[in-house]
Parts: C-alpha cells; structure tokens; sequence
C-alpha cells in the first residue's frame, strides 16, 4: 500500500467497500443491486471501486446461495450488555422451544453469541459463510441499524425483537409498550405510586417497556418512574440492585423489572434488607418464565408467549426462504397475577 490506498482484494466485504467509498452498508448494498433510491453519481462511484477492487456483487450476502444446507443459523448479538450469557434463563427457553420448531421442519440450529463491539462484520459473515440457509436474530440489543442495513439485501432474515413504525427487518416480538403499562398498572393498583424500573432502557425492547410505565405514571399523575440502570448479567446485577436499594429505601413501593430474571434477583436482595414483598414494596417481572412460580413469595409478571413467539420465528423464516414477502408478528401480553403484587 504505497500509495495508501488498499490493495486489490483488500475489500473483503460490504462494510469495507462502504468504509472506502464514505457511505453506509446499506447504501453499497443497494447501489450494486440497481436500486433507484441511490444516485446516479454514488451508485456510479461505488460500482466503480467495486471493480478497481475485486469486489463482485455475487459476494454479497444478498447474492444466492449456492447449495442448500438445511440449517437455519440462531444468533443472540449482545452489544448492550456483553457479560450476558446464553445461559441466560429467557435465551435457554426461547432456545429450546426454535429447537423443536426448526427439528419439526426438518432443519438444524446453529447458535452463535456475537459481541459487536469486538466483530463489526458479525452477520454479514455470518450469512456469507455458506452454512445456513437462514438466520434468525435472538434481541435487536444496540445492533438495530446493522439489522437494518442487512435486511434491506437479505431475505431470509427474522429478528425477536421490538417493532417500530417504517423499519425493514421483519420482526416476532411481544407488544413491549402496552406490556410496560399492565406492568404498572398492577403495582398502582396494589398500592404503589412511587414506582421504579429495575434494568437498562437502552435496549429497545426495554425502552418501550419502559416507555409504557411512563405512560401510566403521566396517566395518573404519579411521580416519573424512576429508572434504575442495571446490567443482565447475574454477577453485576446482584451488586447493583443492592446499591439501587441502599440509595433509594423507603423511597420507593412499587418495582417493575425488565425481566423476570432481574425480578428474582431484587427479591433475594429486598429479602436480604428486610423489605417486605408486597407489603412494603411491590414487585412485577416480564417474560413469565417458569422461575417466576418458583421464587417466594411466587412473582407477579407480565407473560410474553415464548412458545407461540418460536413458531412465529420459524413459520416466517420458512415463508421467506420459500419467497414470500411476510409482515411482522406482534404478540399481545398478558398479565399474571401471582403474590408479589
């Protein structure tokens, strides 16, 4: 590279050929396949250091497969919190139920665990290697452009996730908003009216779900809810519920939780501080996994349909992979009433 330019066949993939022309990958993406919506001059420039490079359209993930592999690729992108595992108690129940699915029609899973900050390019190499047929996408985490721009040239693509209005990716996923108000309806209706969320609202799933706790909290004229940042993964959580607790006692009656998960946590820890559940503070989870009868007091939670949101991810996956342009799935949520609230 004396010149300072990269060498012939340097350009290994669609984000190195935007990286060199100043554009988005999405934007390459469309330009080598004759979109309109780029252009003249910018498909031009783009087609051009494509050729000086090497690089040719049937290189890109949107290009046709070459063989068919009856394998369907399952990866789980954790750019919001990469101390998360798959063992993560809603990952291993979504994982098993896609697992039935996919060996029902005759397909096989392959699992991937992507940190994005440490592989920029984690699903486009992922849909180039030629060992799947399709991909679906466990959590939209921060990767929600990349998602983006990836669905504009690849079909066969499925996300759980969180819909919002214009996106392109197709998308299964609970009604994350209107899950956020039952949650706090319920904790207002038990008595609560100082209410705190327990997780991170960076993650869209947990925004909306936040979003909707502040819609009751305005609603009704109650203070904001108040959030209360805290990682996923159990060894930071535990510490920094502890400290939420500390910080903000007799300061708050009512918790609603992102997860079912973090819920069981801040019960051990409200326990550990001699705070009384319900009757001091009221406590709701999301996601009604099988923990939330087994804590004690059993956990009052939203309930997502995990198993009813596989059959969506696989029944769409296939429709796409057979050509079919399909909608997203929104999943309605359902409250479920236990003894914490």
């Amino acid at each position: 590279m004396s010149d300072g330019k990269p060498e012939r066949g340097a350009v290994r993939n669609i984000t190195d050929l935007a990286r060199l022309a100043g554009v988005s990958p999405g934007t390459v993406s469309r330009a080598l396949a004759g979109k309109s919506l780029v252009n003249t001059k910018t498909r031009e420039k783009i087609e051009s250091l494509a050729r000086e490079h090497g690089f040719r359209p049937n290189q890109m993930a949107s290009g046709l497969r070459r063989q068919k592999t009856d394998v369907i690729g399952v990866v789980i992108p954790l750019g919001h919190d990469t101390r998360q595992q798959i063992s993560d108690s809603f990952f291993m129940t979504l994982l098993g139920y896609l697992a039935d699915e996919l060996t029902r029609e005759g397909y096989d899973l392959m699992l991937r665990r992507v940190v994005p900050e440490e592989d920029a390019d984690w699903l486009d190499r992922f849909i180039r290697s030629g060992m799947i047929d399709g991909v679906i996408v466990i959590g939209q985490s921060d990767q929600f452009d990349r998602i983006e721009e990836v669905a504009d040239g690849y079909r066969p693509l499925v996300v759980w996730g969180n819909r919002q209005e214009g996106q392109h990716h197709c998308v299964v996923g609970t009604d994350n908003r209107l899950g956020g108000r039952i949650a706090t309806e319920r904790l207002v209706a038990a008595g609560a009216r100082r209410i705190a969320f327990l997780g991170d609202t960076g993650p869209m799933e947990f925004a909306a779900r936040f979003a909707g706790a502040q819609d009751v909290a305005a609603r009704m004229g109650l203070p904001p809810i108040l959030p209360l940042p805290t990682h996923l993964s159990p060894d930071r959580a535990s510490e920094e519920i502890a400290q939420h607790l500390a910080a903000h006692a007799g300061a708050i009656d009512g918790i609603f939780a992102a997860t079912d998960t973090l819920a069981s946590l801040c019960l051990t820890e409200l326990r550990g501080h001699g705070i009384s559940v319900p009757d001091e503070v009221r406590l709701v989870g999301f996601d009604d996994l099988p923990i939330a009868r087994q804590t004690v007091p059993p956990l009052t939670t939203v309930r997502q349909d995990i198993a009813a949101g596989a059959r969506g991810l696989v029944d769409l996956l296939l429709r796409r992979l057979a050509g079919e342009t399909t909608e997203s799935m929104v999943l309605p949520p359902e409250l479920v009433i236990r003894a914490t609230a």
